[in-house]
């Protein structure tokens, strides 16, 4: 097979590689260890979010709106690692560095639409908290199924056209000097940087993507727990305006778990080590879709109280079967 494609498109020849090289870390010794970690954490991630997934499933009385973008979120996250870490694996641990360009893009086009839907269920669930606390007379009549619906499909529409139109700008792009990724996946930062013709509009939409996927669903959901926040100091008691406050804890460590790790990578990684941007982005892309689940069976009661009689009828089941 040839190493460089040329096709000709309007009178202009793209120059396009055969195939990439994924770099990985450079120079550090025993990174294998690493990704066996990563491997680890997919495991747990797989597990956790298939439970949510089985509970919000089998059990009737889990059918509020909330709900919806829950089951949209454990998805989202199964996904998401899915998509992303056996392909990391296969790469890192099994030295398979070479990816064809149209792997590559697929793989791209993938991962980011997954990674960017994790942000926007962030923002629904806030929607939904916002509702529940500064109208809970009228939660119901306010927040129907068919609105969280609507919005969970706006968002998939909006992140699928966003990222086809930054894998398309891509496709525009001579790859006639270096194939090596400076990166543990097919990266769009490290990928439109290798272009030799002119990456102006790739540099642009790198720069709006972050504002669209990070900027905007992070200031929306601070704006909202801003109004929280003014809602709960009008609670005349401390133990109400605290058991308010209870409901929103797992989504705020949800935030924070997705919002600051990444945020740090966006904002520095230009200027730190390859490497260091790489185990900065790896860990923000595993832990997230490993935590979510944790974090909600053991902050939602209805969820906890929903998996204790799954299990127990489970247990009356084989004790029923067995005698």
């Amino acid at each position: 097979m040839e190493f460089i494609n040329s096709a000709a498109e309007n009178n202009i020849t793209f120059v396009r590689p055969a195939y990439f090289i994924i770099s990985g870390f450079i120079g550090i010794p025993n990174i294998r260890y690493y990704f066996v970690f990563l491997c680890f954490i997919y495991i747990l991630a797989v597990v956790g979010n298939t439970l949510v997934m089985t509970v919000l499933t089998l059990d009737h009385t889990l059918r509020s709106p909330k709900y919806i973008a829950v089951f949209n979120l454990a998805f989202t996250d199964l996904s998401s690692s899915s998509s992303l870490m056996p392909k990391v694996v296969d790469i890192s641990l099994l030295n398979h560095y070479y990816i064809s360009y149209n792997d590559c893009m697929t793989f791209m086009f993938f991962s980011f639409t997954l990674y960017v839907m994790q942000a926007f269920n962030l923002v629904v669930l806030s929607f939904d908290r916002v509702m529940a606390i500064m109208y809970p007379l009228h939660y119901q009549m306010r927040v129907s199924h068919k609105l969280i619906l609507s919005l969970i499909a706006f968002f998939w529409l909006f992140a699928i056209t966003l990222i086809l139109i930054t894998v398309g700008l891509l496709t525009r792009l001579s790859f006639c000097k270096s194939v090596v990724i400076q990166s543990y996946f097919c990266d769009h930062g490290p990928m439109y940087r290798l272009g030799c013709n002119d990456v102006t509009p790739n540099r642009t939409i790198a720069v709006m993507a972050p504002i669209l996927i990070l900027g905007f669903p992070l200031a929306f959901i601070v704006g909202r727990y801003c109004c929280i926040g003014y809602s709960l100091s009008k609670i005349s008691t401390n133990r109400e305006r605290m058991k308010a406050f209870k409901t929103c804890t797992g989504h705020l460590s949800l935030v924070a778990i997705y919002f600051l790790p990444i945020t740090f990578v966006y904002i520095f990684g230009s200027v730190i080590h390859p490497n260091a941007r790489i185990i900065s982005l790896s860990i923000t892309t595993a832990l997230p879709p490993m935590l979510n689940p944790i974090i909600y069976v053991l902050q939602t009661q209805e969820i906890k109280e929903a998996l204790k009689k799954l299990l127990k009828t489970r247990v009356t089941s084989k004790i029923a079967t067995k005698y």
